[in-house]
């Protein structure tokens, strides 16, 4: 008898834990859709009158979430903008509030219509770079320098992804004598500021082994050399639109951001060697 009453008890809580969290949604809801209170200050039922924002604006906001801002307009819901934005190779929507101190990534769902309203996640198109504009002297060679088939990397030395990226890098070489990867050294001095000494170290001495023991947490020693190479290459990379590491470059100039496994790697420098 006794866990039968406790039964009864856990699920009377659950539920009302059910409710409360369900409470709070709609109230959050209801506060996202009227950015006043119910005193009603600030603008009438024309909320674009008084609540604007470029695209300038809201890429300065977002700059710490996502990549790219493509479009802003307003929402599907009063009291936010609809935000159309890319990351990690997708577009979709984000939903900014007129306060914008706050934004939200999700689906609006229309009750009545039971129908998706705003934007939806979609592919982002490939984005393309010249390669011929990007000099490979000063780039740490991974792999045969002879191979047919090459990648140019952006990488930082401190950088958690492009170290995960790094043992993916060796299983291809180890593998594939026809594949080499060009290393160039773009620290995010921002995120990370002792990477740019570290670069300059590398650059200096054109070391691999320099660049894996980074990865490895190694003590990198100072610069032996006086050289603007890592700030060229800083210049270069937000030139060609680079925000952030790993940044993969194929033969035919298509961008790839972020870390990939080996076998996916193999897979998108095979096919871009086969539509040549």
């Amino acid at each position: 008898m006794g866990s039968i009453l406790q039964g009864e008890v856990i699920r009377s809580c659950l539920k009302g834990a059910f409710l409360t969290g369900l409470s709070f949604f709609i109230i959050s809801i209801h506060s996202l859709a009227y950015p006043f209170n119910i005193e009603g200050e600030g603008c009438g039922t024309d909320c674009i009158q008084c609540h604007k924002i470029e695209k300038d604006e809201a890429s300065e906001i977002l700059k710490d979430f996502v990549e790219k801002v493509i479009d802003v307009k307003q929402g599907p819901v009063k009291g936010m903008w609809m935000v159309e934005v890319e990351a990690k190779g997708k577009r979709f929507p984000v939903y900014l509030h007129y306060s914008k101190k706050y934004f939200f990534a999700g689906s609006i769902i229309d009750i009545e219509n039971k129908r998706l309203v705003g934007g939806e996640v979609k592919p982002a198109p490939k984005k393309k770079v010249d390669v011929g504009k990007i000099p490979l002297d000063d780039a740490i060679v991974m792999g045969n320098p002879m191979a047919r088939k090459t990648v140019i990397i952006f990488d930082d030395p401190d950088c958690p992804y492009c170290r995960k990226l790094h043992g993916e890098l060796k299983k291809i070489v180890s593998e594939r004598k026809d594949i080499a990867f060009y290393i160039k050294l773009f620290p995010l001095v921002k995120l990370h500021p002792d990477a740019y000494r570290k670069s300059k170290s590398i650059v200096c001495e054109r070391s691999l082994k320099l660049l894996d023991d980074a990865f490895s947490g190694k003590e990198i020693p100072p610069p032996t050399c006086e050289t603007n190479q890592v700030d060229e290459n800083i210049q270069l990379g937000r030139s060609l639109g680079i925000t952030g590491t790993p940044t993969l470059i194929l033969q035919d100039g298509t961008v790839v951001s972020g870390y990939t496994t080996a076998d996916r790697l193999i897979a998108l420098i095979d096919s871009v060697s086969s539509e040549k």
